[in-house]
């Protein structure tokens, strides 16, 4: 099979566009249009449906498209291996974490490590579904649970914990909570129960429940639940990490508090000596260790 086909096919299926895969290939759309007609002709089979708006994949283009996913992939680690110089850091590392924990933790401490590397460019993917490190969806992943996949080197970053926390207008206005019952009296902001999200924030959220509370404030997310919290909407459900940076937060019934939460980042074997994800390793290890040192001389003030 033709490779140089298969890249003008890949090309033009990303783009579902003759016109826009010639502009990305630096073809013309006659060109690109010839190769995939020759393309479907040595495999005798049609590979996109052609209609007004565009292509569509047939299912036989569905089944090479994955193929030529995978190799690109490939492709693309290889590429990294190979650029990653000894000396430089420099282009793109994707990294994918949560979002709460990418806009509230690591995307306010990324300048320091952009200011260190500037020619390193950090594609940041928040989402709750775990990528698929092995075939090359991201580079680096910070996930809340130890990651599961085979052929990943993985570290133990730091453990969270779910507590509750209210800003001090919300409770000058509505009252200190002492006792647990108290929390009926109060609005819960939370991820939603059917949301994704960690066990030992569902299982802390289930019991808050049980006490009977009815009035309440849901998101998808950490970032919605703290700017509910910080607007004074109610007692919210966070991860400790939070407090460094948001030191107007009041813990509310500091008795009570999820199961630990372990931190982990992983990334796949293959990228063992890529000077970028040794970087960013390092750069989050260090904000690490001085968030922790941050939070023992704040506890001991």
């Amino acid at each position: 099979m033709d490779w140089d086909k298969l890249r003008i096919f890949h090309a033009v299926a990303d783009a579902g566009s003759l016109t826009h895969a010639g502009d990305t290939l630096h073809l013309s759309q006659s060109a690109v249009s010839r190769q995939i007609r020759a393309l479907e002709e040595s495999l005798n089979t049609t590979l996109f449906h052609r209609h007004a708006r565009g292509l569509i994949l047939t299912e036989q283009g569905e089944l090479l498209f994955d193929a030529t996913k995978s190799m690109n992939r490939r492709l693309e680690a290889a590429s990294a291996r190979i650029r990653d110089s000894e000396e430089e850091v420099f282009g793109e590392l994707r990294v994918t974490t949560t979002t709460g924990f990418g806009t509230l933790w690591l995307a306010p401490r990324l300048p320091k490590l952009y200011e260190k590397n500037p020619d390193l460019k950090i594609d940041l993917m928040l989402e709750e579904r775990v990528l698929d490190l092995p075939m090359r969806e991201a580079d680096v992943a910070i996930r809340m649970k130890e990651p599961s996949q085979a052929d990943l080197i993985r570290k133990r970053l730091m453990s969270v914990r779910m507590r509750l926390y209210a800003s001090r207008e919300y409770l000058a206005q509505h009252g200190e909570i002492h006792e647990i019952e108290q929390i009926s009296n109060h609005r819960l902001i939370c991820q939603s129960p059917n949301s994704i999200q960690v066990a030992a924030g569902a299982t802390l959220i289930q019991h808050l429940l049980s006490y009977d509370i009815t009035n309440m404030f849901t998101v998808n997310n950490y970032f919605g639940v703290l700017q509910g919290v910080v607007n004074h909407l109610g007692v919210g459900v966070l991860p400790d990490y939070l407090t460094e940076d948001t030191p107007d937060l009041v813990r509310v019934l500091p008795d009570l508090q999820s199961g630990e939460v372990p931190v982990f980042l992983a990334y796949p074997e293959e990228l063992r000596q890529s000077k970028r994800i040794a970087v960013f390793r390092d750069f989050v290890q260090e904000e690490i260790f001085n968030h922790r040192r941050k939070i023992r001389e704040a506890a001991d003030s």
